[in-house]
């Protein structure tokens, strides 16, 4: 369900429900008379797969489609909104408070802290961002049953059917298992559970029991969450003791054709070239980073290190990451970002973002497939073409980028 941490470095955006649910092209709304006729499948396969049959054929037979799944696929907010006004909603200042306090209420997260490397503060980000710090979970206008949302999915059609299926069969596993009850198995609508919303794969390769009560209850038990994400992070490459990067200050002239979100530099490296911290330091002067600018010349920059790399792991928007990472850092006590954010820029539609990739491609600058996602061979070939027009190369697509493509110079 994750992509390789090798490739996460190059991914580029209370938070909207169930951030850790797979991006995906929105599949067709699933009609009820072909839904009826996918489910028999579905148990065929669970069956397969080594579930109970009892339990496959009662959880599935008479399912409905849920209508309101595969409108939900197009509509994910850290893929779609701005950056910074992602970041507005998750690191609010009720999601400082609310975090803080379950900071200083609750006693397991030094615990967790101590057994896994991974920062309490980083975990009670991931968990406000995923769940609110759980409030969302008993809501029933953001929840909804996991098999029927699995089902759903997996009979729309589209490329990726066999994630769906692969998702569900585990989600009938947990029940087959007793992990929890099928009243209880709920979650987003992409079947992402719990406090922390893992996907029923993750669920049953990470799931911990850590408050000792002999389940591994990511639903109602905030330390069982909590830890099984700690673990789960550390799967992940997560480099106990790190900081994830910070936002740092460039020096005027800078070549922002540097800023390219591969090329790794020793932090003594990017000082020589004028790069400083803006705020605490990112870490010692051989450790390596990347320089990225999600807004452009005319919004912060950031020097990222292997922990964010763990962060897109869990889940593959840059906007995401940057909310937690920026959450931990408000949770213990840092304040905001320097540089403001570009926030008088129209964000672009899908159309529009499409329209830039296929004029870029007109011109000699391949991206990569013209799909209205802005990645990093996106911003490898907008670069390109703004260092040969004459403009700052900082590979930013935005409205002014449109029009000079539309008019041709």
């Amino acid at each position: 369900m994750r992509v390789p941490i090798a490739l996460l470095w190059l991914l580029a955006g209370p938070a909207a429900f169930a951030q850790t649910s797979p991006q995906v092209q929105a599949p067709p709304p699933a009609e009820e008379p072909s839904f009826s006729a996918c489910l028999p499948g579905l148990v065929a396969r669970a069956k397969e797969q080594g579930v109970t049959a009892a339990l496959a054929e009662a959880q599935l037979s008479g399912l409905a489609a849920d209508p309101d799944v595969a409108a939900a696929t197009g509509r994910q907010a850290e893929f779609e909104k701005p950056v910074w006004a992602y970041l507005d909603s998750a690191v609010s200042d009720e999601a400082v408070a609310d975090g803080k306090a379950k900071l200083a209420s609750e006693g397991s997260r030094p615990a967790i802290e101590a057994a896994f490397g991974v920062d309490r503060h980083v975990l009670v980000a991931i968990w406000g961002i995923e769940s609110g710090y759980g409030r969302v979970l008993d809501d029933p206008r953001k929840v909804r049953p996991v098999l029927r949302s699995l089902a759903t999915l997996a009979c729309a059609g589209g490329p990726r059917v066999a994630t769906w299926t692969g998702e569900l069969v585990a989600a009938l596993r947990i029940l087959d298992l007793g992990r929890t009850t099928p009243e209880r198995l709920t979650g987003s609508w992409a079947g992402a559970m719990g406090h922390t919303q893992f996907m029923p794969t993750t669920y049953l390769r990470h799931g911990l029991d850590f408050d000792g009560d002999g389940r591994a209850d990511i639903w109602t038990s905030a330390p069982d969450a909590l830890a099984s994400t700690a673990q789960y992070l550390r799967t992940l490459s997560w480099h106990p003791g790190e900081a994830w990067g910070g936002e740092v200050r460039l020096p005027e002239g800078f070549d922002y054709r540097l800023a390219d979100e591969t090329t790794l530099r020793p932090l003594s490296g990017w000082r020589a070239l004028g790069v400083t911290p803006a705020g605490r330091a990112i870490g010692a002067d051989a450790d390596e980073a990347r320089l990225v600018l999600p807004a452009g010349a005319r919004g912060p920059a950031f020097l990222l290190r292997p922990n964010f790399a763990a962060l897109l792991g869990y889940n593959a928007a840059f906007s995401y990451a940057l909310a937690v990472a920026h959450l931990a850092d408000r949770l213990r006590g840092e304040p905001g970002f320097v540089h403001p954010w570009p926030r008088e820029d129209r964000p672009l539609a899908a159309d529009e973002r499409r329209e830039i990739q296929a004029a870029l491609e007109a011109k000699g600058h391949p991206v990569g497939g013209v799909d209205g996602r802005i990645g990093p061979r996106s911003r490898a070939a907008i670069r390109a073409w703004q260092a040969q027009a004459g403009l700052v190369p900082d590979g930013y697509a935005d409205a002014g980028l449109l029009e000079r493509l539309r008019a041709g110079n």
